[in-house]
Parts: C-alpha cells; structure tokens; sequence
C-alpha cells in the first residue's frame, strides 16, 4: 500500500511538470499569434519537444525499475557436518555439477572450536568465536552469572548474540530484505531485528518446505536478496554412526539428493541463472573409538570445579582459589590431552579475549574423548576438535553470475566468506577477521559496485526519481526557450493582413 502511495506522488509530480512546460509552450506564448506558426515551426518544435518529454520520463522510470531488478542475489546453504572429502565418497552429481558450473576450494580452514553454533556465526558475520562471543555450543557467561545452551531457551536470549552484527541485519539497514530458514541465530531479534522472513527453529520441518519457504521469499516484487538456509544432516548421523560407517554412503547420496532438489526448484521459479549460490558446512567429522577415552575423576575432584561444554574442547571453571590445584592436578597427566590456562591459549587459535572462555580449557586429540567418567553416553563420531586437523574441514562449491566457472582455489579460511558475500551483495561488510583480497579470484572479473552502507531502517525513498524528472525537466525547458528565441530571430518579419490591428488604440 504504502508502495503504491509513493508511486502515485511521482505520478502527480510528472503530470504537473508537464502542465508546467505546456503553459510555456509556444501555443500559450504572446510573442506569435496561431497564424503567424509555420507548419515547419509546429513540427520541428512542439512534436519532437512532446516526444522528448515522454522518452525522458519513461527512461528515468524504466532506470528505476532495473536498478531494483538488477539487485544480486544470494543464498547461504550450509548442510551441517558435510566433510569436504564426503563428495568424493559416493557418486554426488550434483555437487559436481556446481564444481563444473561455478568454483570449488579444497581446503577450508574453519574457526577454533569446530562445533555447530561458533562456526555458523562466524559465517555470517566473518568473525572468529572469541569475537563473535558465540565461542561454543554450550557457555557460561561470568559477566551475567548465566548458562547457554543450544538445546535451551537461551538461545533465544538476543545478547548472547549481540557481541557481533550477521550479515541479515547489515542487509537490512541498507534497506534491503532477508530470509532465513533455521540457520542458527536467525530466529533471534539480535539488535531487536529479525529476518524480513525467517523459519522459528524446528528440526522436524523437512529440508523440501524450508526450500520452498525461500523460493517464495526470492521471489515476487518484494523479493528478498539475500538468503540462508540450513539442514542438521549429515551432522546427526555422523555422531551417531560414525564417518567410518558404510551407512554414511546413503546419507551423503541423500544429501546430494537435496542439493538436486534445491537446483530443480531455482530452476522452475527462473532463478536459477540470478541467485548466487554458495554451499557450505559448519565443521567435518572424525571417528572415535571406546578406547581413547580420558576420564578427569581418575586425576581431580568434581568438587574443585565446574564443567562447561563437552569433548572434545572443555571450560574448566575452578572454584575460587582452586585455579591452580586443578591445573596442576590435570596438566601433563595424559600424552592426549592438552590443558591450558587462559592466557596461554596459543595465539593462532583465536580463542582467548572473551570472557566467555573459561580459566581453563581442554583440548584432547583427534578421536580422542574426555569425560568425567564413563557413565556418560559415547558417540561414535564427533567434531570440536583443532580446526587445522583435515578431518574438521568442510566443503565449499559455489555457482551462479558473480562466480567464475569450473575453477578449483587451494584454500581459504570460513572467515573470509562474510566480505565475500558482501562484495557480491554490494554492501559495505562491518569490521571482520576475513580478506576479500583472499578469495576474490573465486569472482568474476567485473568492476566490484561501490558498497552500499548501511542506513537506519527507513521506508523507501523515490526522492532521486523526482529530482531526476524535475532537473530533466528544466533543462529540456530551457533549451526549448533558447531554441524558440533563435528561431523566432531567424525567421522572416511577418506581413500582417490586418491594418487596423498596427494602428495605436485610442
């Protein structure tokens, strides 16, 4: 409705610039009479100046509508789990064909701790954990004496997230619209926005309707222009199963099998040729074993500290004055586990100044498990382990207009996605860890557009189409004077037919 209002305004301003230049028109002028107008004046002034009129109106309103038209598109698919290597595991057609269609990396270096809620963040808004503040799936919070859990109602406690601004809000402020359908985080008002559209976390909705929850949303007058959408496989049967199983081949086919489904209905909604498309994961996943279990009660009392998250990676909250009991009680004990205090975290985890991030944490190895004992249920797969480890790496293949075709890139890091997506979104990307310079041969070679920086939400504007008619209009009507003026000096002195009219009136 409100669309259609400030449509109608600059219909009454076009119609009224036109009375305005018609009054001015040499049919209203005093300067020739009706008879004294040659043919030749008529057509070569009034008609081409009406023509010109309407061609400029039309242009300037036909600009408006391909401006909107030509916004990019883009839609963030992230299948939870999917370890890089799995497309080469079973026949995966459709994932090979976005390789053949679009770019594939090989090596994606994601952020320290691999599990599910860190890294999606880090997607979203191109930020490591420490950051972003979202540093694992379960957390304590020393700051408001509160717990978080990604099974709980406190996911849904927006300042948990608020340490850090995803890129559906940033979209938004430009005066842009976004859809989600169960990403992490999205069903949040972070900042008090929501998604234009978005899908309130249910694992029992299927991948096929949150599919067609964002065809409709990309597509329509209101169309959105940036999307995102996730899918708990093949993450749940990677724990349950473990990546080793010969059950996990069925499971990555009926991933493929979405894809190919998510492919065919771009394609019937002719979309498939204008949205950008980029298909991720959040982590990998490595086997375990019943025998590499490290049990804490074998070296130190519950009583000294409380337990934050699980394996692989643990916060250890000592009570007070029981730092160093508890350090010295678990440091060096196992060849597999590596504890750490606080400020000795190395560096190149990215994974200290938060004050989220317990006194002390445990890292034990790949395929390792610590617990605190064995009265604890075992997967037989899991992820959280040291995001260089290959096996904690996800898949990365894109296609679409702003990527290049059947191109392979060695390596990148999940942080540099975030300006990635910006660049394409032409929108200015907030402070972040990425590098676009670091993944722009994944981009065609076209002239990147200037960004487009984020604004207050605010209605939109068709304030630069009325300027443009209106300054249109005034030059046209000043070259229509000036050219009326020559004209009239050029052409020969009238010999009027009535003599009573040259005589002074008495």
């Amino acid at each position: 409705m409100e669309e259609g209002r400030k449509l109608r305004q600059v219909v009454v301003v076009v119609e009224t610039v036109k009375n305005l230049l018609k009054a001015a028109s040499p049919a209203a002028s005093p300067d020739l009479t009706a008879s004294s107008r040659s043919p030749f004046h008529r057509k070569t002034c009034i008609m081409p100046y009406q023509s010109c009129i309407l061609t400029c109106l039309l242009v300037l309103l036909q600009t408006s509508s391909s401006q909107q038209e030509e916004q990019s598109q883009l839609l963030l698919v992230s299948f939870d789990g999917f370890r890089w290597d799995y497309v080469n595991r079973v026949p995966t057609p459709n994932f090979r064909a976005l390789m053949d269609e679009g770019v594939q990396v090989e090596k994606v270096e994601n952020t320290y701790i691999t599990k599910t809620y860190p890294n999606h963040y880090t997607l979203v808004t191109g930020l490591h954990a420490e950051t972003h503040g979202i540093i694992a799936n379960e957390m304590y919070d020393p700051i408001h004496n509160q717990s978080f859990s990604m099974e709980g109602p406190s996911v849904y406690d927006a300042w948990w997230w608020e340490e850090a601004v995803p890129l559906w809000v940033t979209n938004q402020k430009a005066g842009r619209k976004s859809g989600a359908a169960m990403w992490p985080g999205s069903d949040v008002a972070i900042g008090g926005t929501y998604p234009t559209h978005y899908m309130s976390y249910n694992a029992s909705v299927p991948f096929e309707t949150r599919v067609k929850k964002l065809i409709d949303w990309f597509s329509g007058p209101k169309a959105i222009n940036f999307g995102v959408l996730y899918w708990e496989e093949p993450d749940e049967s990677g724990h349950n199963l473990g990546p080793e199983s010969s059950q996990m081949d069925a499971v990555i086919a009926d991933i493929d099998d979405k894809l190919g489904f998510l492919r065919d209905k771009l394609k019937t909604a002719d979309l498939y040729d204008k949205v950008n498309l980029i298909v991720t994961s959040d982590h990998g996943m490595t086997q375990l074993s019943h025998d590499k279990i490290i049990e804490l009660d074998t070296y130190v009392s519950r009583d000294l500290y409380t337990w934050i998250d699980k394996s692989p990676v643990v916060g250890i909250l000592p009570k007070e004055g029981k730092l160093e009991e508890v350090y010295s009680s678990l440091k060096n004990v196992n060849p597999n586990m590596a504890v750490y205090k606080k400020e000795e975290i190395p560096d190149h985890y990215h994974y200290r100044h938060n004050a989220r991030i317990m006194p002390l944490i445990i890292e034990v190895k790949e395929g390792w498990t610590v617990m605190q004992n064995r009265n604890g249920s075992l997967m037989l797969g899991n992820h959280g382990y040291n995001n260089s480890l290959r096996s904690m790496q996800p898949v990365f293949v894109a296609r679409g207009p702003a990527f290049r075709r059947a191109y392979t890139k060695a390596s990148m890091c999940s942080v540099d996605l975030y300006p990635l997506m910006c660049s394409i979104l032409g929108l200015k990307p907030l402070p972040n860890n990425g590098s676009l310079s670091s993944v722009q041969d994944l981009l065609v070679e076209t002239p990147t557009p200037k960004p487009v920086v984020p604004l207050v939400p605010r209605e939109t504007s068709y304030a630069w189409a009325v300027g443009s008619i209106f300054g249109t209009a005034l030059v046209i009507g000043f070259l229509f004077i000036f050219v009326q003026q020559v004209t009239q000096r050029q052409l020969p002195p009238l010999h009027l037919s009535n003599s009573e009219i040259t005589q002074p009136l008495l």
